[in-house]
């Protein structure tokens, strides 16, 4: 047995390591590290003894002294029972080690149990606080997502109540007892192993309250701003400096902050950035800040010169019958003027119904004439793509900021991406096809209807198929209004205009840009690698290839709603009946929410629906085997599958009654903990909902093998690369054969068999 040396900072072994030796220390301390919390190691204490029962490291271990280790080679278990057989002192230094290892780590699970349920009341008193001063002060409080389902941790597996207690029983017994076993190499074995099995468990389960941890610190502070610090900061600076509510607030920030400093889990540069930030506002130190807003000042006015009047100018432009303009600027003024913008009064609700449809109106006047120019006035343009009419009613920081990216606001048609001016401009320019209406009908089967019931002739129908003013007629009386109120979010208060009651957080921080977009969906590619791929037929009688079904990615489409919304929606999952068309997505221009979470949820949604449309009538045939049936099985005989446990079927059954025993929406919400968080290789769901995305879900072939050290993932993992080997395998020998006869390998096929391994670039 060789002793190595260590200084301090070296690294003993890494995650995912191969487990080729133990380490006992003889001098000096090493820190083991594993996601979700650490463990320190000191003189008597054995390096990789948790991970002895698998094949590689599932921590991290380095040491933070100068250290000396004695090697043990572990070829196998048969060298430790040799080992041990041999020599009692390294018997009692290993069972020593497991028992005390095992002890600290409950203990750190213990502890961590009792912090997220400190954090849970701790987050709940300060979010009432911040609703209740809002009210007080009858400013509209902002609602945050995470609290809608903001809930007391729960844990899928947790560890046995009496585990503890049987591992510190050991500290209790004789030592002549402890002799006995420890002399006795196969109880040693045995020992080792399960205590092993039970210390992964222990891990695993840390990680998962970790993981809770973290998500909820996040409400506190996160990088995108959309945070109950951000709620609270944006309150307070409302708030009259002095006044009891302003003190009060100001000592939950305080103590928000010294929260999040005590609890790593926010990015340290974040942190210091957002809170000298706030320091610096409230405390006015900033010495340029007049000067700095005599200059925004400046703009603001240039802005607003050009957008005095803007309802006129509107107007003006849509050529629409003075008539019409003198109700809509009525009703206009009358909203302007209502106290209470999202009332519920019969009153309120007529007003907004009357606004809403003359909008409609006036905005297609508007659009029809706008496809003739190039160069449209900034209130026109903010019209189509914002919904603003007035400055006044915009708020005048607010139509200042609209001006300002008016020029700039555009999509990127060629990543799929348009605004709403823009793709009501390709569905009229025949670039697009319309919509479905709600219906689920085409505009092509609508018109075939039409002919059918002696409406139009075949020759009407043959024409209005390209007509643009008939195309932007059916998405605009379809889908147009419809996806513009439900991407608003509250659809009793909805209207198409612009008002600054509906600005909950700063137009700055809610815009959605294209790049914004794209960069979201790479995320979610990353975790779903395959999302976006439908098998198509491929063909090359040239080179003796008749018919092979291969995968290609079609990305969705894009519109960018004109309001400022809290909702995304997945329209439709392709175009017509052609399966490699674009799926049809829409997310407010100005969205509320966290756009990952959004454009997760519409992902999933997608995969369900595409999975439908694919499988057709047995969608939910578990004897076909899809996504859709498997799942579908799942979740409609859960409480009779002996492979979940009673806390697992206790939580499916309210997973089920949040989802409203809606199985897509039940699927929906597991496909956000598998991009969230089992992307992450933080375990979120059970073992079946779980294989049932390793299956139909998978991870790209990188992220499969970082995974696979977790013992969770790697018998799934596994059983997925040993059924995929065999159909990359059917396109290597095409790959050979080609090779062989000196013919060019078509890209096609290069592209499928990458899909095949999960090395496609995302």
């Amino acid at each position: 047995m060789a002793t190595q040396e260590y200084s301090g900072g070296t690294l003993l072994a890494s995650a995912g390591q191969s487990l080729v030796s133990l380490g006992l220390i003889t001098r000096g301390k090493v820190h083991g590290t594993f996601p979700g919390g650490d463990i320190s190691l000191s003189k008597g204490d054995v390096v990789g003894l948790i991970d002895i029962a698998f094949d590689s490291h599932f921590l991290t271990y380095q040491a933070i002294e100068d250290t000396s280790v004695i090697v043990l080679p572990l070829k196998d278990m048969k060298s430790i029972y040799d080992l041990m057989w041999s020599n009692a002192d390294v018997a009692k230094t290993l069972f020593k080690s497991m028992v005390s290892q095992t002890v600290t780590l409950l203990s750190q699970y213990l502890r961590s149990k009792e912090e997220c349920e400190i954090m849970h009341t701790q987050l709940l008193e300060w979010y009432n606080s911040y609703r209740q001063i809002s009210l007080r002060n009858n400013i509209i409080s902002r609602s945050l997502a995470q609290f809608d389902s903001f809930s007391e941790l729960t844990l899928e597996e947790d560890i046995d109540g009496w585990l503890g207690g049987f591992y510190e029983s050991f500290d209790n017994f004789a030592s002549e007892l402890v002799q006995s076993m420890v002399e006795n190499a196969d109880f040693m074995c045995g020992f080792l192993i399960h205590a092993s099995k039970d210390l992964h468990g222990i891990l695993s389960v840390i990680g998962a309250i970790n993981d809770y941890y973290v998500d909820k610190l996040s409400i506190v502070m996160q990088d995108n701003g959309i945070d109950l610090f951000d709620f609270c900061t944006g309150l307070l600076f409302r708030l009259v400096p002095g006044s009891d509510d302003f003190e009060q607030l100001s000592a939950d920030i305080e103590n928000m902050i010294d929260y999040v400093k005590k609890h790593p889990g926010v990015d340290p540069d974040t942190l210091y950035e957002r809170v000298t930030a706030y320091q610096e506002r409230r405390s006015g130190l900033i010495a340029t800040n007049s000067v700095n807003n005599d200059s925004a000042d400046d703009t603001q006015g240039s802005s607003l010169s050009e957008l005095n009047n803007s309802l006129d100018i509107i107007l003006e432009y849509s050529g629409v019958a003075e008539a019409v303009g003198n109700v809509f600027r009525t009703l206009v003024s009358k909203y302007k003027r209502m106290p209470d913008r999202n009332s519920s009064d019969n009153e309120a609700r007529k007003l907004r119904e009357e606004l809403t449809k003359l909008f409609y109106e006036i905005y297609v006047a508007v659009l029809k004439k706008s496809f003739k120019e190039k160069n449209l006035l900034p209130a026109v343009k903010m019209f189509l793509d914002f919904g603003y009419v007035d400055e006044e009613l915009a708020g005048k920081e607010n139509a200042a900021y609209l001006y300002n990216i008016s020029k700039s606001f555009i999509g990127n048609p060629d990543k799929g991406i348009y605004t709403a001016s823009e793709w009501l401009k390709a569905v009229y320019c025949c670039k697009k096809e319309p919509s479905r209406n709600e219906f689920d009908t085409d505009y092509i089967s609508h018109l075939h209807e039409l002919k059918l019931a002696g409406k139009i002739t075949a020759a009407d129908e043959q024409a209005l198929t390209e007509n643009g003013d008939a195309r932007l007629k059916y998405e605009l009386e379809n889908m147009f209004p419809l996806v513009n109120k439900i991407t608003f979010g509250r659809i009793t208060t909805f209207t198409p205009v612009f008002s600054e009651h509906n600005v909950l957080k700063p137009l700055q921080s809610s815009l959605v840009s294209a790049d914004i977009l794209v960069e979201g969906l790479k995320k979610i590619k990353a975790i779903d690698y395959s999302a976006f791929y439908r098998d198509n037929i491929y063909t090359n009688e040239q080179i003796g290839i008749s018919k092979e079904y291969i995968a290609v990615e079609v990305m969705p489409d894009i519109i960018l709603t004109p309001n400022i919304g809290s909702r995304g929606i997945m329209w439709q999952e392709i175009e017509g009946r052609k399966r490699t068309t674009p799926a049809r997505f829409a997310i407010s221009a100005f969205h509320l929410e966290d756009i990952r979470i959004t454009l997760t949820h519409l992902v999933g949604e997608f995969r369900w629906e595409m999975c439908k449309r694919i499988q057709g009538g047995r969608w939910n045939d578990v004897t076909d085997k899809s996504l859709t049936s498997e799942y579908f099985d799942y979740v409609q005989f859960y409480k009779k599958n002996n492979e979940l446990s009673q806390e697992a079927k206790e939580k499916i059954k309210q997973n089920l009654i949040k989802s409203k025993n809606s199985f897509k929406e039940m699927f929906v919400r597991d496909y956000l903990l598998w991009v969230l968080f089992e992307g992450t290789g933080s375990p979120r769901l059970n073992k079946v909902s779980r294989a049932i995305f390793c299956t139909y879900c998978p991870f790209p072939a990188e992220l499969r093998k970082k995974i696979m050290i977790n013992p969770l993932y790697k018998e799934l993992l596994e059983r997925y690369e040993t059924k995929n080997r065999a159909k990359i395998h059917r396109f290597d020998n095409i790959i050979t054969k080609l090779t062989t006869a000196k013919i060019p390998i078509p890209q096609e096929i290069l592209d499928h068999r990458a899909f095949l391994a999960g090395t496609v670039e995302t």
